[in-house]
């Protein structure tokens, strides 16, 4: 990115009431990364049916943590829905870690996720399965047709806030009632 481009990275992307692509209808997305080469997110909204114990079953670690168990999984996006995410803090120091702020990251190696079998893994994490990616250009482009809000991250909202709650709570961090928005794509 140049100097004066803006970037998205540690942002959250809330999808217009009108958006009605099914992938990101009401979605909040947590903005990773954000370059000249495109973005790259996590839904952070869009819980599955699948808890992580089940995932650590099928990669066969086995779980010492009860809590880990019971953990939701969260369909990151529509992109290599098959592949694992750990949104967390604080970072660390793990295999295939992208260090996002001083106090989050995103890891995709194997070691995070034995650690959080064992209760040893970061404080805070949300596991995703699949991202959410943009080629060059195309995320200013939706940006540009009002697909999304950007606003500032709540780390509350990343970790602690229900899944329910996390639309028109990241709205609310802007100063936006989600509610009040008309779902009518249209000019006046």
């Amino acid at each position: 990115m140049t100097e004066s481009a803006t970037t998205f990275t540690n942002q959250f992307l809330i999808a217009m009431p009108a958006l009605a692509d099914p992938n990101f209808f009401h979605s909040v997305t947590y903005i990773c990364e954000h370059n000249e080469d495109g973005a790259m997110g996590i839904v952070i909204n869009r819980p599955l049916e699948l808890k992580l114990g089940d995932v650590l079953n099928h990669m066969e670690i086995p779980v010492e943590d009860p809590r880990v168990a019971t953990a939701q999984v969260f369909l990151g996006g529509p992109v290599q829905p098959e592949r694992g995410f750990v949104l967390h803090r604080p970072p660390g120091a793990w295999d295939s870690m992208l260090q996002i702020t001083p106090n989050l990251a995103i890891t995709t190696s194997r070691d995070i996720l034995n650690a959080i079998a064992q209760g040893d893994g970061p404080g805070d994490t949300l596991i995703a399965l699949g991202y959410a990616g943009w080629g060059p250009g195309q995320l200013e482009n939706e940006m540009a047709q009002n697909a999304w809000l950007s606003g500032p991250v709540d780390e509350a909202i990343l970790f602690e806030a229900s899944a329910a709650t996390r639309w028109e709570a990241a709205a609310a961090l802007m100063g936006v009632d989600l509610n009040l928005l008309s779902s009518d794509v249209g000019h006046a």
